[in-house]
């Protein structure tokens, strides 16, 4: 079940998880939220710094709890990614938050709390666009953050630019995933997600190809590849290369690796490092079709 819609007059709480960031930088977001009905609660990491980060790891656990316990928030959102959240997820206390679940958003560096959730919560979560991005979002990615949290609802259709990547199928599945650099480095922990009957979502940011080949091998002997449902390939923004080229694309490499399994494939979604960073729902079931290089993705009732 998905955690309670949102309404007008409710509150959301913005807090930094991770990297450092001012006020200033998040207005445009609060200007958002002021104009949907929402009331904007800013947490006390906003504008605070420690090194590179919003806080120390005792300043940034405790805002984060203070939202997570607090009854009259209905929505947490990281003000951005960077990183950080690694530090923190092993003092949260989800006791509060599992018995009353809130929305809980964010992408990147937050697919920490996104992975931890989905193995030992099972409570729905909300892979999309933060605060320090909401000035140059589009409205289509912002319209898709509005329409999660207030109605419910994830449905899209889109063609692919890299119909070569993609293969047709059917399958109906819980989204889970995100970042593919954390999902590697949660990998024998706690937080590392069993991907088994359940649809994958991969995206990046700045990454070598070479390296990017490594970790997906690693995600793959560690099993997280071989029993699931259905892929989605996000946008893998600004990658490089060496100075011998490594020869295949990021969708390449996917492809490759679970081309032999009946699953749809979609790549090329527009969700990520990306202006267009559409919203996903992780940890409600989805209906995912594939045809022909088109998408057609959708919550199932």
């Amino acid at each position: 079940m998905l955690p309670p819609l949102l309404q007008p007059g409710d509150k959301i709480g913005i807090v930094a998880f991770a990297k450092k960031i001012t006020l200033e930088e998040i207005k445009p977001a609060i200007s958002v939220f002021k104009s949907w009905g929402l009331e904007v609660v800013i947490g006390e990491t906003i504008g605070a710094s420690w090194n590179q980060f919003g806080g120390n790891d005792e300043q940034r656990r405790a805002d984060v709890q203070k939202m997570l316990d607090d009854d009259s928030i209905k929505a947490l959102i990281s003000a951005r990614g960077g990183y950080g959240s690694v530090r923190i997820i092993d003092q949260i206390d989800f006791t509060k938050f599992t018995n009353q679940p809130k929305w809980l958003i964010g992408f990147s560096d937050i697919t920490v709390f996104h992975a931890h959730i989905a193995q030992n919560l099972s409570i729905p979560t909300l892979h999309a666009t933060m605060p320090v991005f909401f000035k140059g979002n589009t409205e289509e990615a912002l319209d898709s953050l509005k329409s999660a949290l207030f109605d419910g609802k994830m449905e899209y259709h889109y063609q692919s630019k890299t119909p070569q990547t993609c293969k047709n199928g059917i399958t109906e599945a819980e989204i889970i995933g995100g970042n593919l650099s954390i999902l590697f480095s949660l990998c024998g922990s706690v937080s590392s997600v069993e991907t088994h009957g359940k649809i994958l979502y991969v995206e990046d940011l700045c990454e070598y190809l070479y390296h990017t080949d490594r970790m997906l091998n690693n995600i793959k002997r560690n099993g997280m590849l071989s029993n699931i449902k259905g892929l989605i390939i996000g946008s893998f923004t600004d990658m490089k290369d060496g100075p011998i080229k490594f020869g295949k694309s990021v969708e390449e490499m996917l492809f490759e690796l679970v081309n032999h399994l009946d699953i749809p494939v979609f790549s090329d979604f527009p969700a990520g490092h990306i202006d267009d960073n559409r919203s996903l729902i992780f940890g409600a079931k989805t209906r995912m079709e594939v045809k022909n290089g088109e998408i057609c993705l959708n919550l199932v009732d």
